[in-house]
């Protein structure tokens, strides 16, 4: 039998005589639910993951790559929690030494002088300190020494302390993670925003062009009075309106630029892109796999893994509370009153050993009210982890459904383009020979400028579903 069982065995017949009929409240406990579907809805089951693509791959895109890049250096926010991270690995260390004997070295000297008609000072006036000397008066004192405590972790409170740090130093490099991937997301969202806005921006220049084409020929059919000024006016309000949507459209090119700038940690400046890219972007599939592979690819499911490990271990160390602790303290030196002295061996030489059993008895209230929070606490990290899992499972559903149902909307809307820009030119030869009111060429100018933004819109929103598949799916961070 080794001494750290006899010590265990001490301290629990100590305990049992201690506590008597005392009772440690009992543990609340519930296992976390893994449990997933087989699949996503209707999607088929498939192995093949998404999300073990690395980013540079699936954006294949060097002007937004080159962004990323600079972000992932950069963002503040991506900065801060890599001191988090630091601030956990250091609590490791710290826990890590709770448990360690601490052993230190220290070094005195002071002066006293006591009262002769005291029971000390007469005893001192009485002692030679050999035959015909004296103590000196006042006397001094000279120490060096080292000493050492340790605590005995019998009931691995300690162990179980640093454990729980190191789930939490994980669960915040998963936390890191999770942000890179939100972050690598939210650039590409942007950028690709902006590639719209471009986009948007060259068509309403082209629509102004053919609107003031079409004021030319009204005006001299108002010339040749086969047209009214009222009609004139209606070109000339529509030319302005269209003209006013350019400097709209201008401005959100400039607030997404800034977006993405604020992102990178850097001032506002131009955001290098490819602007005929989007056009020629194509819609490719994303490999959903199993959702039972979002437990090992999700860094937030991780994280909430990771924070519920380190709760449990919480009431581990909080119940732990309840139970004696042994320590252990000794000391080795030198003292003497006089500096020449204090190296004689054995006549300066000081030492000491000892060992204390303490064990809450009385007004356990305190500790029984931190148990009691680390077992709430742990129950709260039960819910956030099976939460966490659902979140992953709905995201990633509703984002391959909505990729499905807006590529057959950007179908239909592709076909709308096509119709409505053939309606520009009908509509305008209609009007030249005075077959077609001018209401019908306004009318089909605007819906034609509304259709082909709203191709566009779909086509933005097809790629952030993409984007948004490719993160849910937990894609991005490695």
């Amino acid at each position: 039998m080794n001494s750290k069982t006899i010590l265990r065995g001490l301290a629990v017949t100590c305990l049992s005589v201690v506590y008597g009929a005392c009772s440690i409240p009992k543990i609340t406990t519930r296992e976390a639910d893994k449990a997933t579907p087989d699949s996503y809805g209707q999607a088929a089951a498939d192995t093949t993951n998404t999300a073990k693509t690395n980013w540079k791959v699936f954006f294949n895109d060097e002007h937004l790559n080159a962004l990323i890049d600079t972000a992932l250096k950069n963002n503040q926010e991506l900065n801060i929690t890599l001191q988090d991270i630091e601030i956990d690995r250091n609590e490791i260390k710290t826990r890590r030494g709770e448990y360690l004997p601490f052993i230190g070295l220290k070094a005195g000297a002071d002066l006293e002088k006591v009262g002769r008609y005291t029971s000390r000072g007469a005893s001192e006036a009485t002692t030679e300190i050999k035959p015909g000397k004296e103590m000196p008066d006042p006397l001094p004192n000279y120490l060096v020494a080292a000493y050492a405590t340790w605590e005995l972790d019998i009931w691995h409170k300690l162990r179980n302390a640093k454990k729980a740090a190191v789930a939490r130093y994980l669960s915040t490099v998963e936390g890191k993670n999770f942000m890179v991937t939100n972050l690598i997301s939210e650039i590409a969202d942007s950028y690709y925003e902006l590639l719209a806005l471009d986009n948007q921006l060259d068509i309403v220049k082209q629509n102004i062009v053919i609107q003031n084409n079409a004021l030319r020929i009204v005006r001299i059919q108002k010339e040749a009075t086969r047209v009214t000024e009222l009609a004139v006016r209606r070109f000339e309000a529509q030319v302005l309106s269209t003209r006013s949507l350019q400097f709209d459209i201008q401005q959100q090119i400039v607030e997404t630029e800034n977006r993405i700038n604020f992102l990178l940690g850097r001032y506002p400046q131009p955001i290098a892109r490819d602007k005929d890219s989007f056009e020629a972007l194509k819609n490719v599939d994303v490999q959903s796999g199993l959702p039972s592979q979002l437990l090992t690819n999700r860094p937030d499911i991780r994280q909430a893994e990771m924070a519920l490990a380190a709760a449990k271990l919480d009431v581990k160390v909080a119940k732990a509370q309840f139970y004696p602790s042994l320590g252990i303290s000794a000391s080795i030196g030198y003292n003497a009153f006089n500096p020449s002295y204090l190296f004689n061996t054995p006549q300066s030489l000081l030492y000491s050993i000892g060992g204390d059993l303490i064990a809450p008895f009385i007004n356990r209230n305190a500790i029984k009210a931190v148990y009691g929070t680390a077992n709430a606490r742990q129950l709260q990290a039960v819910f956030n982890y099976e939460r966490t899992i659902l979140n992953a499972y709905m995201e990633v559903a509703n984002q391959l459904s909505k990729m499905g149902n807006l590529e057959k909307s950007f179908d239909l809307k592709y076909q709308q383009v096509q119709k409505l820009s053939q309606s520009i030119n009908i509509s305008n030869d209609l009007f030249k020979s005075t077959r077609a009111d001018y209401m019908e060429v306004l009318m089909t100018q605007r819906d034609a400028l509304e259709a082909k933004f709203d191709l566009i819109e779909t086509k933005k929103q097809q790629i952030n579903a993409r984007i948004n598949a490719y993160q849910a799916l937990g894609g991005g961070w490695q």
